[in-house]
C-alpha cells in the first residue's frame, strides 16, 4: 500500500493533519493502536473528564443549591454506573463523527502500532499480522502517556492514574490527587462532589500555576467549598500501600 502521507497517531493533531492533507489531494493513511479514534482528548482526557464534569455538577447543584429556591429533592442518590454510561456514549458519538470524516475524505483508517523502518516505510503491527505501507511522507503525532510517581506504579486500584479515574465505578470514601493542575482538579472536583474526601497535594505554592495568581486564588475558595482541601508547597516523598489503601509522606 502506498501514500503520500502516513500519519502515526489519531489524536486532535494526527486526525486533523490528515483530514487536511487530503483535502489537499494528498493519499493519506491514518494509524492508530487504540480501538476509536480521536486520541487521549476524546478517549480518556478532556470529552469525558468534561461529560463527568456536567454529571457531578447536576448532582452537586441539586444537592446543595435546590434548597435556596424552594426545591425539595429528598432521598436523592447518584448512580455512578449509569454516570458512566452516559459518559461512555458521549465518546462514542464523537468517535463516530471522526470516523465519518476520514470517510468523507477518503482516508485509510490503519487499526494498529506504527513502526517507522526507514524514511518511506512504516510498519503495523496489528492483533495477528504485519502491514507495511510506502509513503512520501511521515507525520508523526503520537501524543505522550500518563506519568507516575517512581516509587509508587498505577495499580487501577489503590493507585489510579487520570485514565483509571474517569472509570471509576463507585465513589470511592477518600482520595489524595497529587498535582494540582488542570486534570488533578478536574477530576478531584468530580469526586468531591460525589462525596469523595479530596485531598489535593501541590509541590508549587499554589494551584493551576500556569494562570494569574488571582485567578487560581478564586479557583481555590470555589473548590475549598465543593470540600476538596489542599496541601499547597508540599512535595510526596514515599508511599506504603496498606490493607486500606496508601499512606503518603
Amino acid at each position: 500500500m502506498e501514500f503520500d502521507l502516513v500519519v502515526i497517531g489519531a489524536g486532535p493533531g494526527g486526525y486533523t493533519a490528515a483530514i487536511k492533507a487530503a483535502q489537499l489531494g494528498m493519499k493519506t493513511a491514518i494509524i492508530e493502536k487504540e480501538k476509536n479514534l480521536g486520541g487521549t482528548c476524546l478517549n480518556v482526557g478532556c470529552i469525558p473528564s468534561k461529560a463527568l464534569l456536567t454529571s457531578s455538577e447536576l448532582y452537586h447543584e441539586a444537592m446543595h443549591g435546590f434548597k435556596s429556591h424552594g426545591i425539595k429533592a429528598d432521598g436523592l442518590s447518584i448512580d455512578v454506573e449509569a454516570m458512566m454510561k452516559r459518559k461512555d456514549g458521549v465518546i462514542r458519538k464523537m468517535a463516530r463523527g471522526i470516523d465519518y470524516l476520514m470517510n468523507k475524505n477518503g482516508i485509510e483508517h490503519v487499526n494498529g502500532t506504527g513502526r517507522i523502518l526507514s524514511a518511506g516505510v512504516v510498519e503495523v503491527s496489528q492483533v495477528k499480522s504485519k502491514l507495511v505501507l510506502k509513503t512520501k511522507r511521515i507525520l508523526i503525532a503520537t501524543g505522550s502517556s500518563v506519568s507516575g510517581l517512581s516509587f509508587l506504579d498505577f495499580d487501577g486500584e489503590k493507585v489510579l492514574s487520570s485514565d483509571h479515574a474517569i472509570s471509576l465505578r463507585q465513589a470511592p470514601e477518600s482520595m489524595i490527587v497529587v498535582g494540582g493542575g488542570a486534570i488533578g482538579l478536574e477530576l478531584g472536583s468530580v469526586w468531591a462532589r460525589l462525596g469523595t474526601k479530596v485531598t489535593v497535594v501541590e509541590f508549587l505554592p499554589r494551584i493551576a500555576a500556569i494562570f494569574d495568581e488571582d485567578i487560581t486564588q478564586a479557583l481555590q475558595k470555589l473548590l475549598q467549598k465543593q470540600g476538596l482541601k489542599f496541601h499547597l508547597g508540599t512535595g510526596v516523598e514515599s508511599a506504603e500501600k496498606t490493607k486500606n489503601g496508601i499512606n503518603l509522606t
